[in-house]
């Protein structure tokens, strides 16, 4: 039996003033842009750990969601620094968004042991793309400039099946994951 899932990320960017950044303040834009807000069976709500213990988000995700919507099915996800830790685990991936899938310089990326525990993996992901490519100067500087483009594209080229697998944050992520489809 299996389950029609639409994914409909808010385009926050449509509002005029926008939103803070708690997880409060993005759910409230995120309702002010739909008039079919309830017709949601389930949200999914991504905020880093950032140094936090995980349970501290997930307790903040849930009073944001009671306050809110309550009654809303949710799923937190909550990488232990950032969710560019979970793409740090794919060099042909990195190497293909870099523009230069054949490319044999050394990346110097961690292990899936070790990738929850880089202390920013925003900037080591930026620089092994930019070490993948192997440009320079003004091609260079176009490229770090895509870096939001290129970090999503490496998130829908996650492998779900590969590395991430080994971190607890994704394990934790598809856990709840599957409990809240199954409570549907």
């Amino acid at each position: 039996m299996g389950r029609e899932i639409l994914v409909t990320p808010p385009d926050l960017d449509r509002l005029p003033d926008k939103p803070g950044h708690s997880v409060r303040d993005k759910l409230r834009a995120a309702q002010r842009l739909s008039d079919e807000w309830q017709v949601y069976d389930l949200v999914i709500i991504h905020r880093d750990s950032d140094g936090n213990p995980p349970e501290r988000r997930r307790t903040e995700i849930a009073e944001a969601v009671t306050e809110v919507c309550p009654g809303l099915v949710h799923v937190p996800v909550i990488p232990v620094r950032m969710l560019e830790a979970w793409l740090l685990l794919n060099q042909q991936a990195i190497r293909e968004v870099a523009g230069n899938p054949n490319g044999k310089v050394a990346l110097d990326l961690p292990k899936a042991t070790r990738a929850e525990s880089v202390p920013d993996p925003k900037a080591l992901l930026k620089q092994a793309i930019a070490t993948a490519s192997e440009d320079r100067g003004r091609r260079l500087e176009k490229l770090q400039k895509r870096f939001p483009e290129n970090r999503a594209r490496l998130l829908q080229m996650l492998d779900r099946a590969g590395p991430v697998q080994q971190l607890a944050s994704w394990q934790a992520f598809t856990q709840d994951l599957r409990e809240a489809l199954n409570s549907l």
